[in-house]
């Protein structure tokens, strides 16, 4: 067992809303140790030599090829970094996960099984699982020997994952449980050894099993054909009658949904840090091809309208990974604590991970999209040779629209980043109501603008307060006039996410750069403010935008007028010269060949 340090968190999971962080009580990329960045280097390596020369080969479906490149990551012990040593693994911290996580995102379709076999494939195990079990499953999964998949999806429930239909009845015998049914969309089912499986015993008790491969009755299907991650193996599984020993219950009975929604939580941060690692590479293959396609005589890097689309590029990168990062410490310093007070290693990771449940849901939405927008702009930077198969932007494209729907869709997740909000308001962990009628009240008076913000960072520190008083002026008025209506308006959620989506990015980005700027100083991390004077300016106009759509959803009359002009107040900002800053930022990334921050 790793030790266990004296680590304390500042905020509990969704308190960013309403406490004010420091930017010593963050992690940050800049503070990874040495022993992190070693981990971090030897699986770039390792991605660099063993995966990103075989992408066409994994593409097509070697026989073998994908299971191989599994067991070497089990070689150099990146399956097994969450498993406790006595289990054969390493036990690594969570920060550590995270970066060795971030490299391997640039791995394509190895990402996914990657992901599949590291996550999904062996948490449930690992968290669930009784000694025997354990001892039976992890240091296989860990060293690579077996391979690991997760059954959660049918043709009939996706995001509704409790309206499985897939059954379990208990043999005549007692000792086994008969699975009957389907499931679809299955990572690694091609080449799997076990599966972790849900069905419901007696057609009501959502429980998971573990199910190994071979089992009588047991088949899976063709690989499925899909528009990205080709080399990924996805296929159908079905049961009929397959016999599934009662040791092999994962778990409790009936409890199912327990691990399928934890283990979801951890998914859902690492596929944002995974995403992340993939936006940092396409961006370096964007000013990459930039500097060498001359056009008129000079490289296209030259040209604004390039330079725009890199800096931008780079501004929504930094802010997420500053947001991804900060949360990954929060998980970190959370599961520590918990340790501390005694709890055990399997629910400490994941009472930390529940505990900023929220934050992993916004951080799937944010990853996922902001990968969205830099793989397109790598394609657009490309031109016509983006399109074509000879350049990996192709790939890439194709490869990243899966992620806003992995790990429930976009729309899921902005749908529960509320959902768990409200739920933890109403239960007393977070008190909304003392802000919201300090918003309320503040709204009502006369409006005191005084002088101009002076220091740095001032400007930026009052349009964030000012953003989180938005929010909370909006959603109290929804909840107020809607009440249990609230629910079913989707439309008034998603624009309430997305607000609380740019207040975590634009708190943790400047976060970031305060740090970095109390360590290195003005001087050295000026192009640093740049980048938040390019995201606070976009970020509070799309918050604008956000609390706009909601308060016309709700509001009207004079209520609407007053929350209008109260929106207008809270999304004041500074005016900055942004196409400079952007110039600066993506001049540094030219000279430097790369994503440099």
């Amino acid at each position: 067992m790793a030790e266990i340090t004296e680590k304390t968190i500042t905020l509990k999971g969704g308190e960013f809303l309403i406490k004010d962080a420091t930017p010593q009580d963050i992690f940050t990329p800049e503070e990874l140790n040495e022993e992190q960045l070693m981990i971090k280097q030897m699986t770039k390596d390792f991605v660099d030599t063993e995966v990103i020369p075989n992408l066409d080969r994994i593409d097509n479906h070697e026989p073998g090829l994908m299971a191989s490149l599994l067991d070497k990551a089990g070689d150099i012990g990146i399956l097994g970094l969450p498993i406790p040593e006595a289990y054969g693994g390493f036990n690594k911290d969570f920060n550590t996960i995270s970066v060795v996580t971030e490299m391997t995102g640039t791995a394509h379709a190895f990402s996914v099984a990657y992901g599949a076999q590291s996550g999904i494939g062996t948490l449930p195990i690992l968290y669930f699982g009784t000694e025997a079990q354990k001892q039976k499953y992890l240091p296989g999964l860990a060293s690579g020997k077996l391979h690991a998949s997760y059954c959660l999806t049918e043709p009939g429930s996706g995001s509704d994952a409790l309206a499985a239909k897939t059954t379990a009845v208990l043999s005549a015998d007692g000792k086994n449980y008969l699975l009957n049914g389907q499931k679809m969309w299955i990572t690694n089912a091609g080449f799997a050894d076990i599966f972790t499986v849900f069905a419901k015993i007696d057609g009501e008790k959502f429980t998971a099993f573990i199910v190994e491969k071979g089992a009588p009755g047991f088949t899976i299907g063709v690989e499925e054909k899909k528009m990205g991650i080709k080399g990924s193996s996805t296929c159908q599984i079905f049961f009929e009658n397959t016999p599934v020993p009662v040791e092999n219950v994962l778990g409790e009975i009936g409890k199912g949904h327990l691990i399928a929604f934890n283990i979801l939580n951890i998914g859902r941060y690492k596929l944002c840090v995974g995403v992340l690692g993939g936006a940092k590479a396409l961006i370096d293959i964007s000013v990459k091809y930039a500097n060498e396609r001359i056009q008129f005589n000079v490289p296209i890097s030259s040209f604004g309208a390039i330079k725009y689309k890199l800096s931008e590029q780079a501004v929504r990168t930094f802010a997420a990974l500053s947001a991804t990062y900060r949360t990954s410490d929060y998980i970190d310093k959370k599961e520590k604590e918990l340790l501390a007070q005694g709890i055990s290693f399997e629910k400490a990771l994941l009472g930390a991970a529940e505990e900023f449940a929220i934050e992993c849901a916004m951080l799937k939405v944010i990853g996922s999209e902001v990968l969205d927008y830099v793989v397109d702009e790598c394609v657009q930077i490309h031109g016509g040779n983006g399109y074509s198969e000879e350049y990996p932007a192709a790939r890439s494209y194709r490869d990243a629209r899966i992620n806003r729907i992995f790990e429930g869709t976009n729309e899921i997740n902005r749908l529960l980043t509320v959902d768990m909000l409200l739920k933890r308001v109403m239960k007393g962990q977070l008190d909304m109501m003392g802000p919201a009628m300090a918003v309320q009240k503040e709204l009502m008076a006369i409006p005191d603008f005084g002088a101009a913000e002076d220091g740095l960072f001032a400007a930026e520190e009052k349009a964030l307060k000012n953003m989180k008083k938005a929010f909370f002026m909006v959603a109290s008025a929804a909840v107020q006039k809607l009440m249990m209506k609230l629910k079913d308006e989707q439309e008034i959620l998603m624009c309430a996410a997305d607000m609380m989506n740019e207040i975590y990015l634009a708190e943790s980005m400047l976060l970031r750069v305060k740090k970095l700027t109390n360590t290195k100083g003005e001087a050295a991390t000026a192009i640093y403010s740049d980048m938040v004077n390019v995201f606070y300016t976009d970020s509070i106009d799309r918050l604008n935008k956000a609390g706009k759509t909601a308060i016309a959803s709700f509001a009207t009359g004079d209520e609407l007028r007053m929350m209008l002009l109260g929106l207008k107040r809270f999304t004041k900002y500074e005016i900055h010269n942004t196409t400079e800053a952007r110039r600066r930022i993506a001049d540094k990334m030219i000279g430097e060949g790369l994503y440099c921050y």
